[in-house]
């Protein structure tokens, strides 16, 4: 017990320290204008994180090791983003962290239950239903954004959680087959392939093709899982089968995407570098600028460029904080991804739905790095945890929490046990029970 208090205070302590050395940086060499703006910046990284230690203590878990490592990325993230062009609290992406944490909280909650999930998936369907109708007839021009004032949210964001819910709760329902002409297909399997269908032709009416490739991998991951389940007794024919339908379809994207598409997947962007290759030539000269260890917080130019602070992120660290933080941070999300291996889930459906959650995570973070150093075609998707957007933090958040739930699951004999401590009651002394 004791080496348990020990581990979780070093692990307190380090976190502390790694926030107060990137704050220590942005001191000697950042470009401070108003000491105030530094002092603010250090009292809101601390707070947070005292902040959120001391709700965690209020519940128990399996492991918190996903709650240190995502207070610690949020908080890096919160320091980069107060410093693109000069020092100063973001306090927009203060409150995105803010609900990004309290989104993984609820994440955790809700979906640990797989029972639930189950008997609930209605409700689920239902929901991607609705964020389809407000896609449709509430975005502006296909902007994908629902303007409140001066906010704004961006529904589709919200259909990846649960698309990887829907995915994990119909997996052990594979037994339960009906036969379609030749083919005994499961009545859950075939909703989910008219609901990615769905998704993907409102993500291409959208022009939202950059997120084609993250609901793809998740469908891929639902596919591959249900290969694997034991009662699912699928066929060599019908692997085949649907491994030639995704060459197909793959064969038909290539060649049948708009023009805007095909320009982007041949364009050279030093022939074009104040045309539709601008932002990704910026990216690379800000890179080479930056070099290993970065000009310094506050001293960089990408500020000026659009989208400097979601789409370009990671050059914009790249500059300002050196290619060793950047890929620091990168370490430290796909650490926190693979926290998984270290408790594997229990069940099929946790499973499911770690996989899924680590597939569409890794598929936005590597089309936002891949597309800012040119390795890929721009897609304009931000970086998971540190590009600015509410709605991206909320959903990358509850994704968070969908892991923990993962490691921390919720079985029915679990249930049965606390309903029996609560139905007894201590004895008295000396009154015997009738």
């Amino acid at each position: 017990m004791y080496k348990n208090r020990l581990s979780y205070s070093s692990v307190v302590v380090l976190l502390f320290l790694t926030h107060l050395s990137m704050l220590a940086l942005v001191f000697i060499r950042g470009s401070i204008v108003s000491p105030l703006e530094l002092i603010k910046l250090a009292a809101a990284v601390v707070g947070l994180d005292v902040g959120y230690l001391l709700i965690t203590l209020c519940y128990t878990q399996m492991t918190y090791t996903l709650d240190f490592m995502l207070l610690c990325i949020l908080n890096m993230s919160l320091i980069f983003q107060s410093c693109f062009g000069e020092i100063q609290l973001s306090v927009k992406h203060l409150l995105s962290c803010v609900l990004c944490l309290f989104s993984c909280e609820m994440g955790f909650l809700l979906t640990r239950n797989h029972e639930r999930i189950r008997k609930n998936k209605k409700w689920i369907y239902l929901l991607i239903g609705l964020l389809f109708v407000s896609i449709i007839f509430f975005t502006d021009n296909q902007k994908k954004w629902i303007t409140l004032g001066s906010f704004s949210l961006q529904p589709s964001e919200f259909i990846k959680p649960c698309f990887i819910l829907v995915c994990a709760a119909s997996i052990m329902e594979l037994h339960e087959k009906m036969k379609i002409t030749f083919f005994y297909i499961s009545k859950d399997s075939l909703i989910l392939c008219l609901v990615a269908v769905f998704i993907f032709a409102l993500q291409w009416w959208c022009r939202d093709l950059g997120s084609l490739p993250t609901f793809g991998l998740i469908f891929l991951c639902s596919l591959v899982c249900r290969f694997c389940y034991p009662k699912a007794k699928i066929s060599k024919r019908s692997v085949a089968i649907t491994c030639c339908i995704g060459v197909l379809v793959l064969i038909m994207a290539w060649n049948f995407a708009p023009d805007y598409v095909q320009k982007r997947l041949h364009v050279d962007i030093w022939a074009d570098r104040y045309g539709d290759g601008y932002q990704q030539c910026e990216a690379l000269i800000g890179i080479a600028r930056g070099g290993w260890l970065g000009v310094g917080a506050g001293n960089g130019s990408l500020h000026e460029i659009f989208a400097h602070d979601s789409d370009i992120v990671f050059a914009t660290i790249c500059e300002e904080w050196g290619l060793l933080m950047a890929v620091l941070l990168i370490m430290l999300i796909l650490i926190m991804l693979m926290t998984v291996l270290m408790n594997p889930p229990k069940s099929y459906y946790h499973a499911m739905m770690t996989a899924g959650v680590t597939a569409c995570l890794l598929a936005q973070m590597s089309l936002n790095i891949f597309g800012s150093c040119n390795l890929i075609p721009f897609t304009g998707v931000t970086l998971p945890f540190v590009s600015t957007g509410g709605s991206s933090m909320i959903s990358c958040g509850f994704l968070v929490g969908m892991l923990k739930a993962g490691q921390s699951p919720l079985f029915r004999h679990e249930l049965m046990k606390r309903k029996k401590k609560k139905q007894k009651q201590p004895t008295r002394k000396g009154v015997t029970s009738s």
